[in-house]
This record gives C-alpha cells, sequence and structure tokens, in this order.
C-alpha cells in the first residue's frame, strides 16, 4: 500500500474526489493533505474525511527543512498537487523525482506558468480564441507547469463559453481522469 499526500491551496474539491476514490483502494491511500493556507476549505474537506491535515508557511516549506521531514515520517510515496499555487523547493523535487504530479486547467504548453490558475486559465484561453481547451496532468519540475506531461483530455469551447462554464467543463475532465491517472502512476512504483 503506497501512501499519497496531497498539496492544496484553495477549497479542495479535486483532492476530496482524490480521497474519496483512494477510500478503498487496494494500491494506495491519502493519508495527508497539506496546505500554505490555515483557512483554505480543502483542510476541512480532508477532516470530515479522516485524512491528517497540515497547514504550513513560507518558512517551513523553503529551507526549513520541516516539510520534507513530515513527509518522510508519514511514509510519503507519492505526491499530488491539486490547485496548489506554490513552485515546490528543489529538496522535495529531488527526494521525490517522477513522483510529484500536477493538474493544470487547460492545454499545456499553452495558457501555464507563473500566475496562470483557476479563471485566470479560463479568461485567457477564451480571449484566445481557442476552439478547445482541457487538462494536462504533468510531473513536477523546478518551474511552474513544464513538467513532461503524462496525460491531456480535452474539451470544446463553444462562442457561448464564459470562465465559468468553461470551469465546469475543465471540472467534470479533472474529476473524472485525475484520479485514475494517480492510481496508474502509484501502482507502477518500485
Amino acid at each position: 500500500m503506497k501512501n499519497i499526500a496531497i498539496f492544496a491551496s484553495g477549497s479542495g474539491t479535486n483532492a476530496e474526489n482524490i480521497i474519496r476514490y483512494f477510500s478503498n483502494s487496494d494500491s494506495a491511500r491519502v493519508v495527508l493533505v497539506l496546505s500554505n493556507r490555515s483557512d483554505a476549505f480543502v483542510l476541512k474537506r480532508a477532516k470530515a474525511l479522516s485524512v491528517e491535515t497540515l497547514f504550513f508557511e513560507r518558512g517551513d516549506f523553503y529551507g526549513s527543512g520541516r516539510v520534507p521531514g513530515i513527509l518522510q515520517a508519514r511514509n510519503i510515496d507519492f505526491i499530488v498537487l491539486a490547485g496548489f499555487l506554490w513552485l515546490v523547493p528543489e529538496d522535495i523535487i529531488e527526494r521525490y523525482e517522477g513522483r510529484i504530479i500536477n493538474i493544470h486547467p487547460a492545454l499545456l504548453p499553452k495558457y501555464g506558468g507563473r500566475g496562470m490558475y483557476g479563471d485566470r486559465v479560463h479568461r485567457a484561453v477564451i480571449q484566445g480564441c481557442e476552439k478547445e481547451s482541457g487538462i494536462s496532468i504533468h510531473y513536477v519540475n523546478n518551474n511552474y507547469d513544464e513538467g513532461d506531461i503524462i496525460f491531456q483530455a480535452k474539451c470544446m469551447v463553444e462562442p457561448s463559453d464564459t470562465a465559468e462554464t468553461l470551469a465546469r467543463k475543465i471540472h467534470e475532465l479533472e474529476y473524472r481522469y485525475y484520479p485514475g491517472i494517480i492510481e496508474d502512476l502509484v501502482k507502477n512504483l518500485p
């Protein structure tokens, strides 16, 4: 059984979906949800599902060794980013090379990078007159949204779409595909 940690900064709908998906799994379970925001609703969602939560500040994440120590103490095998907005520090990337993934709400390499998250991405896709958008699940490296792409799924962008309607389409893709891709990757860990 592999142990998964989820890093999230927001409401946590993806995190909740992943926790529920693995609640009866033989391959993995979510044992820890970490957030850089003490008021992030993801912490309440995780607690309600009996998953340990942890809030950390910038100093805990960058340079102190606190967060890597916690991950090691919980025997974390795999890290999932689900709406987490900070760049992952080098020490965690090195320790978990090939075992940290993120989901981005657009078809990378377009509409990625620093500051491109949530409705900002959807507005940019619409303003760019794109005919389709989607999700990109990718490995995490030292740069925002530049890790190798593992999987993409697409949806149509209609002329009538707003950032809100496009977000709903993207969320449906996230909920449908992210847990299964995580499971496939975790099953192939040594």
